[in-house]
């Protein structure tokens, strides 16, 4: 069962250059795909580069007027396939500003 911001013990080689890995722009084209209202999206994998734990921080008018638990669901599911093969996921919702 994967349980949101739990953390596992693993090794991985960290990165050493600063553009994005296959797995954040996988997730990132997913979340652009379902969210196509969002005004922000940064996905940062937090596990050195081996596509393990997400930090995802998304704002969209679709979380609007939805609890944080809900916002968070959301994300959850339209990455339902990603997170069967991560450890963790870490995400921040928020609703655009006006």
């Amino acid at each position: 069962r994967f349980h949101q911001g739990t953390t596992f013990p693993f090794h991985c080689v960290h990165r050493m250059f600063a553009s994005q890995t296959e797995g954040e722009l996988k997730v990132t084209q997913i979340l652009k795909e379902k969210f196509p209202r969002a005004t922000a999206i940064k996905v940062t994998d937090i596990s050195g580069g081996c596509g393990a734990m997400y930090e995802i921080k998304i704002e969209s008018e679709e979380f609007k007027e939805k609890r944080t638990v809900q916002q968070h669901q959301m994300v959850n599911q339209a990455l339902k396939e990603e997170i069967k093969s991560m450890h963790g996921l870490r995400i921040f919702t928020s609703v655009p500003k006006h």
